[in-house]
């Protein structure tokens, strides 16, 4: 029989090949997007319990979140509005697509008031627990950051990768290093170091708290799950990656925490300034505190870079989709001649401006960073209970749509993400046992307020009153 061939004609492009990663590239890209020091004070007043307090969230959310993200996201492109959007509604995908852009509005304060008080240890230390020093930084540089979003710029794009090594590892493989010299030279723990102390000391519920936060150091990964398709043999290299990335993830968080309890005491730890407490301790007990505003410059340099690599993109696959399909105002969905949302950025920035005022009224910053930072994560809660909802929907109605990856017991995986969840989620309402006010009920309402208005009401409001005519065609520049 004669071979036939198929010729190509002449004006035909090339099949391109496709570019594949490797499982190991993936899984430092993982790393890098999770990963960071930032938290290591929140769980350094824990001490050894920290280790506890790591891992249980990442067994019972991290892993699940991840494995079920990947199947997602290797059948539906289009992010988590396609994805809760296909499996349960397009107006639950809208409020899913809301909370992931709505917790960046908290995210923001939280961040800039790291680098606040990191800035302040450059200057000067006192103002690291200053109110209303921290409130004008943060309105400060959020709004340099929209003005420098808005003109489009380019050169800000590759400052996330060398965040990671200026500001993550590199800091971090320091913090390490001298603490396991300071204990070397036989000087004591701040924190006690025995098998005794690996779990919290039990005070009622309030003693576990800070666990909650735990769940938004490991948020995320649903957008790093997109890349599974750019695995040669998702089955197999994205567990391997799923497990490399989860180990140095709780390494970077682990290890810096615990060395920063050795050094500095709990009770004198600052959630915004812990970083540089433990860095200016180590550095004037070897004699070289000139290092310290070094370290503090690298730690500002990276946190502001990663802040402007972030600041256009929630909020540009927000405009999108409520140009798309009509969810939001036309006010808020124009664009500017370089194809930035500015009208989006500024009215987050409005609403930013007011949160920085927290940290103005409420006499102590680590407190105001802490209701912010539990605001950020019970909005992002919404997000994925929707998204583990919508998994078990589309394994259920549409098993034979084409999947690059599909997750092993996924039910189970959602299930136990979904309770894990909820639990964080009611928890979150309950004030930790450093908050220093003396009226929880006033901590409660906070959270329920800033929360309920910005996660719910907000998008609640824009799909009760949405428009025909909001609908229409996203402009090209914003698609550049």
């Amino acid at each position: 029989m004669a071979e036939t061939t198929t010729r190509q004609p002449a004006h035909a492009k090339p099949a391109t090949a496709t570019k594949y990663i490797s499982w190991l590239t993936l899984a430092f890209m993982t790393t890098s997007s999770v990963a960071s020091l930032r938290a290591s004070p929140t769980m350094a007043v824990y001490g050894l319990a920290c280790v506890f307090l790591y891992v249980l969230p990442a067994i019972v959310f991290l892993l699940p979140t991840a494995f079920v993200a990947a199947e997602l996201a290797s059948g539906w492109t289009g992010g988590v509005y396609k994805w809760v959007g296909e499996g349960l509604s397009q107006k639950l995908g809208f409020l899913a697509v809301w909370c992931q852009f709505a917790m960046t509005i908290f995210y923001y304060p939280t961040l800039l008031a790291y680098v606040a008080s990191t800035f302040a240890y450059i200057i000067d230390p006192s103002l690291a627990g200053n109110g209303l020093y921290v409130a004008i930084v943060i309105i400060t540089i959020y709004w340099v950051a929209v003005y420098i979003s808005s003109q489009g710029t380019k050169t800000v794009a590759g400052l996330s990768s060398m965040g990671l090594v200026v500001g993550t590892l590199i800091p971090g493989a320091l913090l390490v290093i001298l603490g396991l010299v300071f204990l070397a030279q036989g000087n004591p723990s701040a924190a006690p170091m025995d098998a005794s102390h690996l779990l919290p000391a039990w005070t009622g519920l309030a003693s576990l708290v800070l666990i909650v936060n735990n769940f938004m150091s490991y948020a995320g990964m649903e957008m790093n799950a997109v890349h599974v398709s750019s695995l040669k043999d998702p089955g197999k290299q994205y567990p391997k990656a799923m497990l490399v990335a989860v180990l140095l993830v709780l390494a970077i968080f682990i290890i810096p925490a615990l060395v920063i309890s050795w050094v500095v005491p709990s009770a004198n730890l600052s959630l915004t300034a812990g970083v540089m407490q433990a860095f200016d301790g180590f550095f004037n007990h070897f004699g070289i505190g000139w290092l310290t505003p070094i370290l503090g410059i690298m730690l500002v340099a990276a946190a502001l870079g990663g802040m402007l690599t972030w600041l256009a993109g929630p909020s540009k696959g927000l405009l999108l989709i409520g140009r798309q399909n009509g969810f939001l105002p036309p006010i808020l969905t124009r664009v500017n001649k370089h194809g930035v949302q500015q009208n989006m950025l500024i009215a987050q920035g409005f609403v930013t401006t007011i949160l920085a005022c927290l940290y103005a009224f409420i006499p102590n910053v680590s407190s105001a960073y802490w209701i912010l930072s539990v605001i950020t994560t019970q909005v992002y809660l919404i997000m994925y209970v929707l998204m583990f909802a919508a998994a078990v929907r589309l394994r259920r109605n549409q098993p034979d749509h084409p999947r690059g990856y599909r997750a092993p017991i996924l039910v189970t995986l959602c299930v136990v993400g979904t309770v894990a969840s909820i639990a964080a989620f009611v928890i979150g309402f309950v004030p930790p046992s450093q908050y220093a006010s003396s009226n929880p009920v006033v901590y409660v309402l906070i959270i329920a307020a800033g929360m309920g208005i910005v996660g719910l009401l907000i998008p609640y409001l824009f799909l009760r009153f949405r428009k025909p005519d909001w609908q229409g065609e996203v402009p090209e520049e914003a698609l550049a």
